[in-house]
């Protein structure tokens, strides 16, 4: 027998949304999300609940089949800046997070639809205030490779592909931003390589938390508000072109605290959520 969520509502509080500003709204994501080298997921989630007017897990699921979309359209894209045959000689490390980052993403997902609304908005809400800090660690920090043996490096790598895969089910997010700084610290990759294994990674993860978000019938807010759903990830996607041709036009020392504010507040408003 299929699992009832506990987020009883799967359509919006406001019924109908103007295509130009679900465009807008994508795009502006799109674009913090390109200037900073990510997919903007989780900037996302928040206008999903408190613009659009999503119950928390419909947000979740809306946001991971955009945040699927603008990966798969982003894949070639990372693959041609990197030479494949180099991404592919670094298959141990997409392997080695995968171990675990499948797994997390199942538990993850089947946490969020057993979670009471109430509890779920104050978890995205933690969750915001981690990914914030993810983000200034990784773009203000010189991120040195730990010194760790393969023994230990093999089971902390699974460890953490766990902890990754949970929070991108439970946020509806890719997870670069936490898999990229994984990837740099345990495995001594540069960041160029780190964001195409990040790629590598998130796509089959989410497709397992996917996966389990289609058991029980949450799944079917995509199918209910499809329309959106591709308005704001073709937002999203012409945002994050525009925003990478940005890239380095806006200094991190402004731009990053900027966006961690804009995460920080967020969180606020979800902890404050009914």
């Amino acid at each position: 027998m299929p699992d009832v969520t506990t987020d009883q509502s799967l359509a919006p509080l406001r019924p109908t949304h103007a295509v130009p500003v679900v465009f807008g709204a994508g795009a502006a994501i799109g674009v913090l999300g390109g200037m900073i080298g990510l997919g903007g997921a989780e900037f996302r989630l928040p206008l999903l609940i408190g613009l659009f007017g999503f119950a928390a897990l419909s947000a979740v699921i809306l946001n991971k089949a955009m945040s699927l979309v603008v990966v798969l359209v982003a894949l070639p894209a990372r693959l041609a800046a990197v030479p494949a045959a180099e991404v592919a000689a670094r298959w141990p490390v997409a392997v080695n997070l995968l171990a675990g980052s499948l797994l997390g993403a199942w538990a993850g997902a089947s946490w969020a639809v057993r979670m009471r609304s109430t509890t779920l908005y104050k978890v995205l809400a933690a969750l915001m205030v981690l990914m914030a800090g993810a983000l200034v660690l990784t773009h203000t920090t010189a991120l040195d490779p730990l010194a760790l043996p393969p023994s230990a490096r093999i089971p902390a790598g699974v460890a953490a592909g766990f902890g990754i895969g949970v929070v991108a089910a439970i946020m509806g997010v890719a997870g670069g931003e936490l898999l990229i700084p994984t990837i740099v610290l345990l495995f001594g990759e540069d960041i160029k390589t780190a964001g195409s294994l990040s790629l590598l990674v998130s796509l089959p993860t989410m497709l397992v938390a996917f996966a389990r978000y289609s058991r029980d019938g949450s799944f079917a807010v995509v199918g209910a508000h499809l329309r959106f759903a591709a308005v704001m990830a073709a937002g999203s996607i012409a945002g994050a072109v525009l925003g990478g041709l940005l890239l380095g036009v806006f200094p991190d020392l402004v731009l990053i605290p900027l966006l961690a504010a804009i995460l920080l507040v967020s969180a606020v408003k979800l902890a404050r959520h009914d």
